[in-house]
């Protein structure tokens, strides 16, 4: 009996032990997300434009917007250094963007009010042609159609990545300042970078769910 309950006590504190070990590689794990997120956040400024509505039409002319807005933010952000002074530029010329959107808009027939801002925007996972961005906040030009309600757009304005081939990824995020590992993130060179990004985005759903 005594080596019986001996047994058990021993296996009871194996469990214990995993228990504890894998509640530390959990709490490092999300350590290492969050910080992971933190520093590309502070390297990026991302796009998002908000259509009006799901209607085939509205759809069709979030890309339109897109596409202007797009083209000139680029242009307005060619000689940005780093995301401190991409985020000046882009604060100075919100008046200018907005009523590029808006014309837009007028152009093809709509009379939608448009809005433009910058404003931290939660992000989910999102994989691009050569690159993928972790969930969470995100300093992001904004462009909202009308109502804002239909299903939107967003990539990554700066670096330029948006407009860049894929080819050309890594070299345009390190002009930008980010990290080699960052790139080599980014770029899904690492094979973790699944389960980093997952990492990511349950540390992400359990901060939100903290603060409701």
């Amino acid at each position: 009996m005594k080596t019986a309950a001996k047994r058990e006590r021993k296996t009871l504190r194996m469990v214990e032990l995993a228990l504890l070990l894998g509640a530390a590689v959990f709490l490092l794990s999300g350590i290492w997300a969050l910080n992971t997120q933190r520093d590309l956040a502070d390297r990026v400024v991302r796009l998002h434009v908000l259509a009006n509505s799901d209607t085939e039409e509205d759809q069709a002319l979030k890309l339109l917007v897109r596409d202007a807005v797009l083209e000139r933010a680029t242009e307005i952000l060619e000689q940005s250094e780093d995301r401190r002074s991409a985020e000046a530029l882009l604060r100075e010329s919100l008046p200018e963007l907005e009523a590029l959107a808006q014309a837009e808009v007028q152009a093809n027939g709509y009379d939608y009010a448009v809005t433009a801002e910058l404003k931290d925007t939660s992000f989910p996972t999102k994989e691009y042609d050569g690159f993928a961005l972790p969930a969470g906040e995100y300093l992001a030009l904004r462009i909202l159609i009308g109502e804002g309600a239909g299903q939107n757009w967003w990539c990554v304005v700066f670096p330029p990545l948006c407009t860049a081939a894929s080819a050309d990824v890594p070299e345009t995020a390190l002009a930008a300042g980010l990290t080699e590992d960052q790139v080599s993130l980014m770029a899904e060179e690492d094979s973790g970078y699944v389960l980093k990004f997952k990492a990511v985005e349950w540390w992400e759903q359990l901060r939100e769910w903290l603060e409701d």
